[in-house]
């Protein structure tokens, strides 16, 4: 099953949305700078700001395509206040 998720760093103000199947393995990645050219080696300070779990990998792509397409803040701030008001 895959994740989606959405990272924050509050040291630039950036949100970084991806996908993947591992998220644990993928925070790593990100955390150290495996990827020196990568949007996230820009801030080391990138906290889990949303994730939604337990999709097909494919409806992960598209769900992360449909945020990243926004290009939004505020949607991304509203799409964390609905998610947590259907927990509830």
């Amino acid at each position: 099953m895959a994740t989606v998720y959405i990272l924050h760093s509050t040291n630039i103000d950036k949100f970084y949305i991806g996908s993947c199947i591992c998220l644990i393995e993928r925070l790593k990645d990100h955390k150290s700078n495996t990827f020196k050219t990568a949007f996230t080696h820009r801030a080391n300070d990138w906290v889990v700001f949303l994730q939604i779990d337990n999709l097909h990998y494919n409806q992960a792509r598209k769900i992360e395509n449909n945020i990243k397409s926004m290009k939004s803040k505020k949607y991304i701030n509203n799409l964390k206040n609905i998610l947590k008001s259907l927990k509830n």
